[in-house]
């Protein structure tokens, strides 16, 4: 009988951050992976990742209508690499790294040891800050927790350039000095900024500039060029399960924790990105503008300094990604440019 094939895997097969950190400080061979069929890659043995997984396991228990462990990382954790693992693959990468193929056949459930109150406690709030109570609510969240969460999303690798788009109303380009946001007497409701405190709301392209103003086909845009000052802390909201990894906390309970922190903070970041119609900005912002006050005055290193610079978030109308900067004064405007939208798409959802 010949000998069985040494399987390796690799920290392309996985989303975590963590996780990818520790493989490349693991391993010291190349090779090619077994699982996502990266070549030439930095490989180890999945099973010296066992001691990391172990404690995750344990925050499921078994349930026969339940789903299994892959299904369950996945939409809890977004732990493995889609874009090159399939099903198949994920579920003989975690048999290997568990030594135990039986269980990643198993159904399971999140274990009721964790359970937590923390999007109904946001429901309640949200309810309350656009219908009932806007400055002296009764609902609240925990904000110390969620405060504790936000120095792992600061965002990373962001563009060095950025954007911000107007439409011209007439045949003269808008000079930078007109680029940034209103006065605070003329702000009204945005996305992040409540009416009277103007924030600098840029895209990551022109593109996604362009399409957050809502143009008509024909229109003509002034795009100007913004670029941060070195060092702020923009807090990402695009995917928090991409960002804060089970992996670096080591104990089931803070694990349990996170994985109810986790839902909470992907439904903030909806907040975001949530389409609103012009007609209704006034009452939906609301929710959105509550929790990027509650960023820009959160505490940080350690209580020393408070608040943040701003807030990454993804763009309901393009591919892009937004930022909204509390302080305009952190970015310097350049060159403008004008660029004509030949063509504005229109999507619908199925008929009912």
């Amino acid at each position: 009988m010949s000998p069985r094939r040494q399987l390796r895997c690799c920290a392309s097969c996985f989303n975590d951050r963590h996780l990818k950190r520790t493989i490349a400080a693991l391993t010291d061979a190349e090779g090619d992976c077994s699982f996502c069929d990266s070549a030439g890659v930095a490989v180890l043995q999945p099973t010296r990742l066992a001691d990391l997984f172990a404690p995750l396991v344990t925050i499921y228990e078994e349930d026969e209508n339940g789903r299994t462990l892959v299904e369950w990382f996945a939409e809890d954790w977004n732990l493995f690499n889609g874009a090159l693992m399939n099903e198949a693959a994920s579920v003989r990468l975690l048999g290997e790294i568990l030594d135990n193929g039986d269980v990643t056949r198993n159904l399971f459930r999140p274990s009721e040891r964790f359970s937590s109150d923390g999007l109904a406690r946001w429901e309640q709030l949200r309810n309350e800050l656009m219908y009932v109570n806007r400055y002296f609510p009764d609902a609240n969240i925990d904000v110390e927790r969620l405060s504790s969460l936000l120095p792992d999303l600061v965002a990373e690798d962001l563009p060095d350039r950025w954007f911000r788009a107007r439409l011209m109303d007439g045949d003269t380009p808008y000079a930078i000095a007109d680029m940034g946001p209103p006065p605070a007497r003329r702000s009204s409701h945005g996305r992040a900024n409540p009416p009277g405190i103007p924030y600098l709301y840029l895209g990551s392209d022109p593109v996604s500039a362009i399409s957050e103003v809502r143009p008509h086909t024909g229109e003509t845009a002034c795009v100007a060029e913004f670029r941060l000052d070195p060092g702020l802390r923009l807090i990402d909201l695009r995917d928090p399960r991409t960002r804060l990894s089970p992996f670096s906390y080591g104990d089931e309970d803070k694990i349990g924790s996170l994985r109810e922190d986790l839902a909470l903070l992907a439904r903030l970041g909806d907040e975001l990105t949530r389409p609103v119609l012009p007609s209704g900005a006034a009452i939906d912002y609301v929710p959105s503008q509550y929790l990027c006050e509650l960023i820009k005055n959160a505490p940080h290193d350690g209580g020393a300094r408070a608040g943040y610079d701003g807030v990454i978030y993804s763009s309901s109308v393009g591919a892009g990604i937004n930022l909204a900067l509390f302080d305009p004064d952190r970015a310097t405007g350049g060159a403008v440019t004008q660029r004509r939208v030949h063509r504005v798409a229109v999507e619908l959802d199925p008929p009912a």
